[in-house]
């Protein structure tokens, strides 16, 4: 189902509601520039939320601007497994709700 083209259309898909696209480049924009906390972390954290969510065109667009802000192979080698170790985590204590007490 992936296909890097189609973020190509987006400007398309933001015309057809052009205030709340505007407002989300903003707020995108915004949310990932260097502040308290840089960049480049930003977006390595950015890259473990598209892991746990799993969304092909986030891992894709984050990675690499991970990879432009200075991270290295071995920085988003820990942010997958972060982001596994979170996952399994989730997995594991949500089990608590069937066990017995």
């Amino acid at each position: 189902m992936y296909e890097s083209k189609n973020l190509l259309k987006l400007p398309k898909l933001g015309s057809g509601a052009p205030e709340a696209w505007e407002a989300f480049k903003a707020f995108d924009a915004a949310a990932l520039a260097d502040g308290a906390i840089p960049r480049k972390y930003k977006e390595l954290m950015a890259v473990a939320v598209a892991l746990t969510t799993q969304c092909s065109y986030c891992i894709d667009v984050h990675a690499k601007a991970a990879r432009s802000a200075g991270a290295t192979d071995e920085e988003l080698s820990e942010v997958t497994f972060v982001a596994a170790a979170l996952r399994a985590g989730g997995a594991i204590t949500h089990a608590t709700h069937f066990v017995k007490d």
